[in-house]
């Protein structure tokens, strides 16, 4: 063993984290000012109060807007009356790839010992997976697209954007108790989109964004419904509902006004049912969830008028972060508030670990490439929970200066962080000390990952794009580094899948597989034709590569697949790949395929 004078630990690389939070809002103001406050919700008192507030925001809007187009009105509803595979824990299947050991994410394949059930397509299905080939047991279709699934014993339940234009959320449980037979239990129809949700055990809860009504004169300002209202379908009785879906005094609003539309976390016990035990909400936007074992994050943007330019974005906007716990108790509490500069990517960029908050940010957003061009710089800060509060107690900056940030990953004591432009800098954050984090090492190489997956053994698989001295992209690549020495981050290995190649693990890390037992990742890898008005792509389906002894990685194999792959599961030692077209079963030691069950789409 190779002694360090100073060790940085890798051992504690899946540790549960301790606290829970849930982060919300950009707004103007100075970063260090921001930094030094802290900035708390406060509720409303009375519905009166929340309106009078409202109708005052909504009129200042209106001035605002006077001379600017609005957008045409959205259709409202309503209206009157798998962690990290163990296998100490997992043995024979596989589950979805999440952030967080023990917190369950949405995702479009759930599996248990016997079944998988799959909303790829927008049918349901449910398959038996313990014979020699899979077999489709039932199904139903279900309304609306980009069904999620969370299953929890023999009940299940799908999320999906509904209504005509996509303004809606619809919350199906279903019956799985005999799978031959799905039954629909309930549905909630809720206007607004589903940001995410999370599972911590029975207890479930879904984050829905809802805009702010509709309004261009003073009488619908005076008119106007401010808290979102929710349709309740109990299907066996044929009994409904339809009623606000957050009660007054749990909305809260920010200090400085967000906007005036709401987030909402609504709670469920999966133990009794697809029915609110808890509803709590905040008058602003949101779109990043992050869950912790104990609570959840959710991030949002600064609330901006349409046409904002992005060179005129102000150069000190922060996030603020809002802490709301609960983990496995069916409610859901608010506990305080911090800020922090800058703009997150997505729910990597935040962490929670031995009672600190982690939070990885970029100056320039992550939609706006070119704002402000080489004065970017990205940071982390820790914040700790302190009476009811989040306080910063360190920072490390000036992280690809001239970059952003592309991928994030922290592990316990440890973190790492890759910005691109023309190379691609991994910083490895040692974070033992949380009120003195600093890089311990930094590695360059050609292109960039998008996506960051610990694969035991101080190694660190990143799957993103490789590029050329100047930044130009060549196709899909996957690394793999030795972090195993923080101060000396190396790639030890490099597979690159060429010219016109992209994988969709580098926006959806749910579509990334990794099966520990044998080192077999795999992922959904298609490659375009190089006329681009030609949409059939050249290659559509998946890639298996092996960690092996030695820090390598090799390719096992590469298969097509009717309409590319979306998901990829080990069950009993084989593995599954899903795609509207059908379920593959093949060896995991080969990829040959054993067994194909197409899936029929459903009649028009």
């Amino acid at each position: 063993m190779n002694r360090r004078s100073d060790p940085l630990p890798f051992h504690g690389l899946w540790p549960a984290a301790v606290a829970a939070t849930l982060a919300v809002g950009l707004l103007t103001a100075s970063a260090h000012a921001a930094a030094a406050a802290t900035p708390r919700l406060s509720a409303f008192s009375s519905c009166g109060q929340l309106g009078a507030y409202a109708r005052r925001q909504a009129t200042e809007v209106l001035e605002a807007r006077s001379r600017q187009p609005v957008p045409p009105p959205a259709p409202s509803i309503g209206g009157d009356p798998m962690s990290r595979e163990q296998a100490a824990t997992a043995p024979d299947h596989s589950s979805t790839n999440v952030q967080e050991a023990g917190v369950d994410e949405p995702d479009a394949i759930k599996l248990d010992a016997t079944r998988m059930f799959s909303a790829v397509g927008g049918r349901l299905r449910a398959l038996d997976l313990t014979g020699p080939a899979p077999r489709l047991l039932d199904q139903l279709d279900l309304p609306g697209e980009g069904h999620e699934l969370l299953l929890h014993g023999d009940r299940l339940v799908a999320i999906a954007t509904a209504g005509e234009y996509g303004e809606a959320t619809r919350l199906t449980e279903v019956d799985v108790r005999d799978p031959g037979a799905l039954r629909v239990v309930r549905t909630i129809d809720v206007p607004g989109w589903a940001v995410s949700s999370r599972r911590n055990g029975a207890i479930a809860r879904v984050v829905i964004s809802t805009p702010a009504p509709y309004f261009d004169a003073p009488a619908k300002v005076r008119r106007a419904r401010w808290r979102p209202r929710a349709r309740f379908r109990h299907r066996p009785s044929g009994r409904s509902a339809t009623r606000a879906l957050v009660a007054c005094r749990r909305v809260r609003r920010p200090a400085r006004f967000a906007g005036l539309g709401m987030l909402s976390v609504l709670t469920f016990d999966l133990d009794r049912g697809l029915f609110p035990v808890d509803s709590d909400a905040i008058m602003t936007d949101g779109d990043t969830v992050y869950g912790s074992p104990d609570a959840l994050y959710v991030a949002t943007e600064r609330w901006l008028e349409p046409g904002v330019d992005p060179d005129e974005l102000p150069s000190d906007t922060t996030t603020l972060v809002h802490r709301l716990t609960g983990g496995e108790r069916p409610v859901t509490t608010y506990a305080g508030s911090a800020a922090v500069p800058g703009y997150l990517i997505g729910q990597f960029a935040l962490s929670e670990h031995a009672g600190y908050l982690r939070v990885a940010t970029t100056a320039d957003p992550p939609w706006s490439e070119d704002a402000r061009e080489g004065r970017s710089e990205s940071l982390v800060t820790v914040l700790a929970a302190r009476e009811r509060r989040l306080v910063r107690v360190g920072r490390v900056s000036g992280l690809g200066r001239g970059e952003r940030i592309y991928a994030v990953r922290f592990m316990g004591d440890v973190g790492f962080v890759v910005t691109f432009r023309e190379t691609d800098p991994l910083y490895a954050l040692d974070l033992r000390d949380p009120r003195a984090p600093r890089v311990a090492g930094e590695l360059k190489i050609p292109g960039y990952s998008a996506y960051l997956h610990p694969v035991g053994d101080g190694l660190l698989l990143g799957v993103g794009q490789d590029a050329t001295a100047r930044g130009e992209l060549r196709g899909s690549q996957v690394s793999l580094f030795d972090v195993s020495d923080l101060r000396r981050p190396v790639r030890v290995a490099q597979r690159g899948f060429g010219a016109r190649s992209g994988s969709p693990v580098e926006e959806d890390h749910r579509a990334f597989m990794f099966w520990e037992p044998t080192g077999l990742a795999v992922l959904p890898l298609t490659v375009d034709a190089p006329d681009w008005n030609d949409e059939r792509p050249l290659f559509a389906g998946a890639v298996g590569l092996r960690v092996g002894p030695g820090r390598t990685l090799n390719e096992v194999g590469r298969f097509e697949q009717v309409r590319g792959v979306t998901r990829s599961a080990m069950h009993g030692g084989r593995l599954y790949t899903v795609s509207e077209g059908g379920l593959r079963v093949a060896d995991s030691q080969t990829l040959r395929q054993q067994a194909w069950l197409p899936f029929h789409p459903p009649p028009e």
